[in-house]
């Protein structure tokens, strides 16, 4: 079977779910049953009792009041087990680690979108009791959401408060700093009207963009594998050179002396002040391709 973005998106292409990445919307595809046959039919995604018997690490389990992981305990395969039954929904964070086929699918789906080799790629297992789910919320992240076994409500819609989040947000908690820094609104307290409805059912693939809002909840207990993928932005790529460009000098790994000791803070400023006129010097010459093959090797 073929692995990557093709085999989610099929029959659809990859010009048509490009046209929504670049877009920044979400893409849907419902799969006949017998699709994706590969990854549905893992022993450990076989139902939630096998994949609790099979789990070598610990559960995240998310406290119903917020619903969402930025609320949640780690918890053993058994006590995951009670809290499910309580209510609550699981996480199983970076499934790849006991699947060297999912290990596969997360590196082709990464390298068909054309994101860094950088990239902070994992899977996600969700596990969400009947009527559960999880919080209006929206990822600094891209997702790929494979529906395994019963129906989830999903609702999304557009992000017009804030473009291309570097973190995580959960609606109605408060903003990191570095977010409330590059806020173009106040954050809503409710999903916006403008939300649209999507049902997964089992074979379905949900594309769910970076920064877009989103909440779910289950009909019937659910369970869904994620591709996720936290690429680097521009900022990380120049930062990244930068750091290796920099590191070749020996003064600039210099410990930063002084620079909290007001006798000695003018030093330090000047000190720093000769460092800076070198860079400016250097960076001038700098150009795109210097910087992708220092963190992009072709």
């Amino acid at each position: 079977m073929k692995s990557g973005l093709a085999a989610l998106i099929h029959p659809s292409t990859k010009a048509d779910f490009l046209a929504a990445y670049e877009a920044n919307e979400p893409f849907v595809v419902h799969h006949p049953k017998e699709a994706l046959s590969e990854l549905r039919s893992l022993d450990f995604l076989a139902s939630l009792d096998s994949l609790l018997n099979m789990w070598p690490h610990a559960i995240q389990a998310h406290l119903p009041d917020l619903r969402d992981e930025a609320s949640s305990i780690d918890a053993t395969p058994k006590d995951a087990k009670k809290l499910f039954q309580n209510g609550m929904g699981l996480l199983f964070n970076e499934a790849h680690r006991i699947s060297p086929l999912l290990k596969t699918w997360l590196e082709k789906i990464r390298a068909d979108l054309g994101i860094s080799v950088q990239t902070y790629s994992r899977c996600l297992v969700y596990a969400t009791p009947n009527g559960k789910g999880t919080a209006a919320h929206f990822d600094q992240n891209i997702n790929f959401v494979l529906q395994i076994h019963g129906t989830k409500i999903w609702k999304l819609a557009p992000n017009e408060h804030v473009v291309n989040p570097l973190t995580r947000h959960t609606m109605g908690t408060e903003p990191d700093s570095e977010m409330d820094g590059y806020l173009e609104d106040d954050l809503p307290t409710e999903m916006p009207k403008s939300a649209k409805t999507i049902e997964l059912k089992p074979g379905s693939v949900l594309f769910v963009p970076r920064g877009y809002w989103h909440s779910t909840e289950a009909q019937g207990e659910a369970l869904a594998l994620n591709f996720t993928f936290t690429a680097p932005t521009w900022i990380d790529l120049f930062t990244n050179a930068l750091r290796s460009r920099l590191a070749l000098s020996p003064e600039w790994r210099e410990t930063a002396n002084g620079v909290c000791d007001p006798d000695r803070r003018d030093e330090a400023e000047a000190y720093l002040e000769t460092l800076l006129a070198g860079l400016k010097e250097d960076l001038p010459h700098w150009e795109a391709l210097d910087i992708l093959n220092a963190t992009e090797p072709e």
